[in-house]
């Protein structure tokens, strides 16, 4: 899975979760290194564990042909507390890391194989996601 070599905080402080009140991406809303790419509408968290799982999907099913790039990077810490703890006492320990991302942000690319496949590679990676997502092509970038 993916994560930061090192990391300036242990801890972030958790910040604004409402995904409606978000905003639309600025960076990173374009296609840059392939031919089809996996742009999200909604805005959510996507943890390392789910980029990677939706990375393999496309993987196994473009085989040895087509190459997956993946544009976004979990580099923001979430923390959690165990199960059946009861309220206070701290802050949870370091559970993991997450992305936070925006409507219209992409989130893997796709490139060397035909439309069809490419786009059926990216509709299986999408389905392992939390966002609702779009397919597009180099020639048609839209929100």
């Amino acid at each position: 899975m993916l994560f930061p070599k090192k990391a300036k905080h242990r801890k972030w402080q958790t910040g604004r979760k409402n995904p409606k009140k978000v905003g639309v991406a600025s960076r990173g809303k374009t296609i840059a290194f392939g031919s089809f790419g996996l742009k999200s509408l909604t805005g959510a968290r996507i943890k390392s564990n789910q980029i990677e799982a939706a990375r393999r999907a496309a993987k196994r099913y473009l085989g040895k042909v087509g190459t997956v790039y993946i544009r976004i990077f979990p580099d923001r810490p979430f923390t959690s507390k165990p199960a059946e703890v009861k309220m206070g006492k701290g802050k949870g320990a370091p559970e993991g890391y997450c992305v936070p991302v925006k409507p219209g942000s992409m989130l893997f690319e796709v490139d060397g194989v035909d439309e069809k496949t490419a786009r059926e590679a990216l509709r299986k990676a999408g389905t392992k996601l939390p966002v609702k997502t779009k397919i597009v092509d180099r020639e048609k970038i839209t929100i």
